[in-house]
């Protein structure tokens, strides 16, 4: 789509749905979303929600805390007691409706994120379809947990199936406001629990607008319930005693502390923290596909994703290699109105704390030695509003430097030349966080021995962002995960629900036998 079209479009919807942006009052009213109506909260308070791409101000999303949270919690046991007991059939014909109704909407979604995040609207799109994969795949849970039965001994049969946890909850991160809460919801109500979830208050309104169209599609009331707020919704959501498991997606920090404050109430909990991307590059590359892949890798959603490249080893001199990155990097421009047609574009970082943080380590590569081969910087002087950071390439000599340890989280990669694989890997491995991690080459041989190698639990062979799809689950290592096993896919169920098992003797052994159950 023409960037210039998406802008208007995201504009048009700023003005017909949410009302004149410029004003401290105006625009949607972000309230929670308990027993399927929308629920002012108690604290009264709100905080406001602006457009990355110009600042302006669309909305308005509640503060909650505890008192919001028992609220829903109360709502989601009502309705448990009906979902959670229904024929896991019947429960994903309900959920082949959300399917149908997310596919129907996804240009009006996208352009919620578009409005809300910054993305551009093929990003948006994207956000919106990678989540209602895991609708699909959850549409298919009679197939996936039919449970399974074995005579263990004469007249003894032992029998294993799933049943769900209860109430549990889902806290996203601003980055992808539909795929990241399409990561939990499906799988966890297809497996009967019944979920809160509490979107980032950056950006609350496609959720908003998507638990909206799931009550159009007939999904009970208080089956999925929304609290929205900030540090005091977390916290609310942690300490309630009958949520019985909790993910969360975010910084490392917070990551810590969520996976703490749970495991305090023996609560389970999967928290998901930051990343620190390695790409590899070998000179048996295949330099066009390698520098197109690493700057959709480190550009994509501006930086802004836990698979985003951060750093990128070439293993020898690469100057063809480094050239094309820039030259590929530099056509990028900012998805605002008037761009021409079939420009590449990339759009905002979420607010002026991401400017300003992005822009000090570019400044400090360039205190300390580094060469800044493509200067994002550029883009914010440009911009007259909004938060904006172009593309940046830095050339380093110090493998020391902290760019090379410390998550960025914006449209940044550092180039580091080392000697052999060997380096390459001990640089790699040496930093805590273990999301990602990338081999650039043609070689079966060497994609092999890096991929036994690196310290991330997802690898790509020549892909910079090896998302994997269902069954394959999502998930880290190192301090880029706190709790066992994955989100998504077949991690995913194994979190949301619970193996009870069944050992039956109906028939009396023979008398001249005799068994463990005797």
């Amino acid at each position: 789509m023409n960037p210039s079209n998406s802008y208007m479009r995201a504009r048009r919807i700023q003005q017909q749905l949410l009302g004149n942006p410029t004003t401290a009052d105006a625009g949607i009213v972000c309230n929670n979303w308990i027993g399927g109506r929308e629920v002012p909260p108690v604290s009264g308070k709100y905080l406001e929600v602006q457009n990355p791409s110009d600042g302006s101000i669309i909305g308005q999303v509640a503060l909650s805390g505890p008192a919001d949270i028992a609220a829903a919690v109360k709502s989601a046991e009502e309705a448990f007691e009906t979902w959670g007991s229904m024929p896991v059939k019947t429960r994903t014909q309900v959920l082949f409706k959300l399917h149908a109704i997310l596919r129907d909407n996804t240009d009006v979604l996208a352009d919620f994120i578009v409005l809300e995040h910054g993305k551009t609207k093929a990003e948006a799109i994207g956000d919106v379809v990678k989540g209602n994969e895991t609708m699909e795949y959850a549409c298919s849970m009679p197939q996936l947990i039919p449970g399974r039965v074995l005579p263990v001994s004469t007249g003894v049969e032992c029998k294993e199936f799933r049943i769900p946890k209860g109430v549990v909850a889902s806290i996203a991160p601003f980055n992808f406001p539909a795929m990241v809460p399409l990561w939990t919801i499906p799988i966890a109500i297809a497996t009967g629990n019944c979920i809160i979830v509490k979107p980032s208050e950056k950006v609350p309104l496609t959720l908003c607008k998507m638990v909206k169209l799931f009550k159009e599609a007939g999904l009970p009331d208080g089956v999925i319930n929304i609290v929205n707020g900030a540090v005091d919704c977390v916290n609310g959501i942690c300490d309630n005693p009958d949520i019985k498991a909790v993910t969360f997606v975010g910084s490392t920090k917070v990551a810590g502390l969520v996976y703490e404050r749970c495991a305090k109430l023996q609560k389970s909990c999967r928290a998901l923290g930051g990343a620190k991307n390695y790409l590899v590059a070998l000179p048996d590359c295949n330099v066009d596909m390698t520098a197109h892949d690493i700057v959709r890798s480190f550009s994509g959603c501006a930086g802004q994703r836990c698979m985003a490249a951060s750093v990128l080893l070439t293993v020898g001199e690469q100057s063809e290699l480094l050239r094309a990155v820039v030259e590929k990097a530099s056509k990028l421009q900012p998805s605002v109105k008037n761009v021409p047609a079939n420009t590449p574009t990339m759009g905002p970082v979420i607010d002026q704390t991401a400017v300003d943080r992005i822009s000090r380590y570019i400044d400090l590569a360039e205190k300390n030695g580094a060469r800044i081969l493509l200067d994002g910087r550029s883009w914010t002087k440009a911009q007259s509003s909004g938060y904006w950071i172009g593309p940046t390439v830095i050339l380093h000599t110090n493998s020391d430097d902290v760019h090379l340890q410390e998550e960025i989280f914006g449209p940044v990669i550092s180039v580091l030349v080392v000697k052999n694989k060997e380096e390459a890997i001990a640089l790699e491995n040496r930093v805590k966080y273990g999301n990602a991690a990338c081999i650039y080459t043609s070689v079966g041989q060497h994609a092999e021995w890096f991929s036994q190698r690196f310290s991330a639990a997802m690898v790509g062979v020549n892909i910079g962002v090896p998302v994997p799809r269902e069954p394959f689950s999502f998930g880290g290592m190192n301090k880029s995960k706190f709790g066992d096993g994955d989100i998504t896919g077949d991690g995913g169920i194994e979190f949301f629900t619970e193996r009870k098992k069944v050992t039956s003797k109906w028939t009396p052994p023979p008398t001249s036998a005799s068994s463990w159950m005797s």
